[in-house]
C-alpha cells in the first residue's frame, strides 16, 4: 500500500518514513494530506513468543490467547484498520499460556490450532467491541493468503512447488490445501457476531483470486536467512519461497481493491 501512494507523491520533502530496527511499528507519512500508513507487527494477533519483529523463528509459537490489550492500544485512534491472521497459526497444536511471559507460574497447555484460533478471535472480538470508536473507524479483515507448495495440486509432479512456475492456473475455483476453510467459518463466524452486537468488519476476500497465482511468489529469489546447502543448490525447489508474494505483485491488487472499497464507499 505505502508503495502505491509513494509514487503518486513526486515531492519528498512531502513524505517521511520512520523506522528502526527491531521495532514492531513501521511508519509512513504524507505531511500534505495529514496522512499516517502504519504497519504493526503481531503475526498471531494475540500476544504471543513471536511479537519480535527480527528474532520470531522459533520452534514452537506459544499465545497468550486472551491478552489483546498490548497491541491494542496501537489501534485505538485509527480511522481505517486491516486485521489479518493466517498463516503464523498453520500447524496442527498451539502451546497456550495463561500467565505472563515474564513470570514463571504460568499454565501452559497445548491446544489443537482452530481451538485457538478461535480463542484469539474471541479475545480480539471482545476488545474491539468495547475499545472501537463506532463513529470514526472501518474495521476490515483479510481472507487467507494462499500458499503453493505442492506441485501435484495442479497436476505437476508430486515433491515440487512454485519453482520456476511461469503462467497462473486455468482451473476455474481452483483451491489448494494451503487454505484451510476451517479457519476461514471461524473468521465468518466471529465476523456475523460482532455484526449482531451492532459492529461491522468488512471481509476483504483475497483468497480465490490468489488461489491461481502459483507463478506469483518469489521462489528462489528471496533473502535466505541461512547459507544454502549442496544439496539445495542442487535441488532449488528444497528451498524455493511459495508462501511469500513478490512485490511488485499480487499483493498491489489486493491493495487496489481495499482502495476501491474506501473510495467507493467513504
Amino acid at each position: 500500500m505505502v508503495c502505491l501512494i509513494d509514487t503518486a507523491i513526486h515531492d519528498s520533502s512531502l513524505k517521511s518514513m520512520n523506522y528502526r530496527y527491531n521495532t514492531s511499528l513501521i511508519i509512513f507519512k504524507v505531511k500534505d494530506y495529514n496522512a499516517t500508513i502504519e504497519f504493526y507487527w503481531e503475526p498471531l494477533l494475540v500476544e504471543s513468543n513471536s511479537d519480535d519483529p527480527v528474532h520470531h523463528r522459533l520452534p514452537e509459537r506459544i499465545v497468550r490467547a486472551n491478552s489483546i490489550e498490548k497491541h491494542g492500544s496501537r489501534w485505538t485512534n485509527a480511522d481505517f484498520i486491516v486485521f489479518n491472521t493466517y498463516l503464523w497459526w498453520r500447524r496442527p497444536h498451539i502451546k497456550v499460556l495463561w500467565g505472563s511471559f515474564e513470570k514463571s507460574d504460568g499454565i501452559y497447555k497445548e491446544v489443537k490450532m482452530l481451538r485457538s484460533y478461535e480463542m484469539a478471535l474471541k479475545a480480539w472480538a471482545d476488545w474491539l467491541e468495547i475499545h472501537v470508536n463506532r463513529t470514526k473507524t472501518q474495521l476490515f479483515f483479510m481472507s487467507m493468503s494462499p500458499v503453493h507448495e505442492r506441485a501435484e495440486e495442479w497436476g505437476k509432479a508430486k515433491g515440487e512447488n512454485c519453482y520456476s512456475e511461469k503462467e497462473l492456473i486455468e482451473e476455474e475455483g481452483y483451491q489448494g490445501n494451503g487454505s484451510d476453510p476451517k479457519m476461514m467459518k471461524i473468521v465468518e463466524s466471529t465476523m456475523d457476531e460482532l455484526k449482531h452486537r451492532g459492529l461491522n468488519v468488512h471481509l476483504l476476500n483475497i483468497t480465490q483470486l490468489s488461489e491461481y497465482r502459483k507463478e506469483g511468489h518469489p521462489s528462489i529469489y528471496r533473502k535466505q536467512w541461512d547459507s544454502l546447502t549442496e544439496q539445495q543448490i542442487a535441488n532449488p525447489s528444497s528451498y524455493a519461497d511459495c508462501i511469500h508474494w513478490c512485490l511488485p505483485g499480487v499483493p498491489d491488487v489486493w491493495n487496489e481493491l481495499l482502495y476501491a472499497y474506501i473510495f467507493n464507499n467513504y
